[in-house]
């Protein structure tokens, strides 16, 4: 690899010359500029706005613009000659935790390579001390015309550096936060912890650009003159106001199956009175339930209500044995009475049938 600054470490007393490679690299899909008209490449030409002539590199150096608009030439050889000793030198000022470092700060990585077999020793000797000591050194480090700040610390049987924003480069958090005040329940972090050890871990090395790879795709299928159907935009959208425990709830069932867990089933929501101190989204979510028909409570109410109905209107079997047997007998007394009455009728109206012959003979 290129190394794109050579220089020396300083370790107290101790000099380690090395050379600094860039230790990441950009895959990102690069596009150029083009007139549509006729899909003629956009280029940008470097030109002296006083005589309005073309330059070269070679012809360009630096200047500073002046607040009256005045430009004041800086040479390579005027920065060379600053009497800073981190110029060519990564100067290590203090060692320390790795948790003291803001990753806020964190910034370009690099590689240190030791810059010859002499450098070999002390750059070895470096290492050891950093992977025994598991601190990491704050150094300052000067490249492309400003003095920085950087952290060394080991990577395999490696030195690397970040580079670190200064603390006065890193702005503040005032007006960041919801200003709205709002109350986080017990049941919500748990919902969020079950969530949490559900997505468990991740290999990071598994980890790709989906984005990039569409975009590589999408320039092929345009290079064979094959068309691209449109994709359908996943996710939830933005700016929605959403049931929080439902979308946990859901986020940890959905976690469960890609995984291949069984998910547990799905619970009845609480009522809106049960919720009084609930976040703004699950009030919102329980106004429109109600709006559109009532909450799970009312539907448990009205399951009941008809169960009861239904036992009212279908009796058992056994008592509607009893029910009819009590009719029959009813209906046995009542023709039986009928038979023994008229029975008497006619007794009676022969006893009255019989003197009245006697008298007539």
């Amino acid at each position: 690899m290129r190394s794109i600054w050579n220089g020396a470490i300083s370790f107290g007393l101790v000099s380690i010359p090395i050379k600094l490679v860039n230790a990441t690299e950009s895959h990102a899909v690069s596009f150029r500029q083009i007139h549509l008209a006729d899909g003629g490449r956009i280029r940008y030409r470097k030109v002296c706005e006083i005589d309005e002539q073309e330059v070269t590199a070679a012809e360009i150096g630096k200047a500073y613009e002046d607040a009256d608009g005045s430009m004041i030439p800086i040479t390579d050889e005027d920065l060379a000659s600053l009497p800073l000793p981190t110029a060519k030198t990564i100067e290590i000022v203090a060692f320390v935790p790795a948790t003291e470092i803001d990753p806020l700060q964190m910034d370009a990585a690099y590689y240190l390579s030791a810059n010859g077999v002499p450098a070999a020793k002390p750059y070895t000797l470096l290492r050891e001390a950093l992977k025994r000591s598991r601190k990491v050194a704050v150094a300052k480090y000067a490249l492309r015309g400003r003095e920085r700040l950087g952290m060394l610390r080991v990577v395999d049987d490696v030195i690397a550096m970040h580079g670190l924003l200064w603390p006065d480069e890193i702005r503040g958090t005032e007006g960041i936060a919801p200003e709205t005040g709002v109350t986080v329940r017990d049941a919500e972090l748990d919902l969020a912890d079950a969530l949490m050890a559900t997505l468990g871990e991740v290999d990071m090395d598994s980890l790709h650009d989906d984005y990039r790879e569409a975009v590589e795709e999408l320039i092929a299928a345009k290079a064979e003159g094959r068309t691209v159907e449109a994709a359908e935009a996943e996710g939830a959208g933005g700016g929605k106001v959403i049931d929080l425990i439902a979308a946990l709830e859901n986020s940890v069932r959905a976690a469960k199956k890609a995984r291949g867990e069984e998910p547990e089933p799905a619970e009845e929501p609480e009522s809106a009175e049960a919720s009084a101190d609930a976040p703004v989204a699950k009030v919102t979510s329980l106004t429109s339930r109600k709006k559109s028909g009532g909450t799970g409570a009312k539907k448990k109410a009205a399951a009941a209500t008809q169960k009861t109905a239904a036992k009212k209107s279908t009796p058992s079997r056994a008592p509607a044995r009893k029910t009819a047997a009590r009719s029959t007998a009813k209906s046995s007394a009542k023709t039986t009475a009928k038979k023994t009455t008229a029975k008497a009728d006619t007794k009676q109206t022969a006893k009255k049938a019989a003197p009245r012959k006697r008298a007539s003979a």
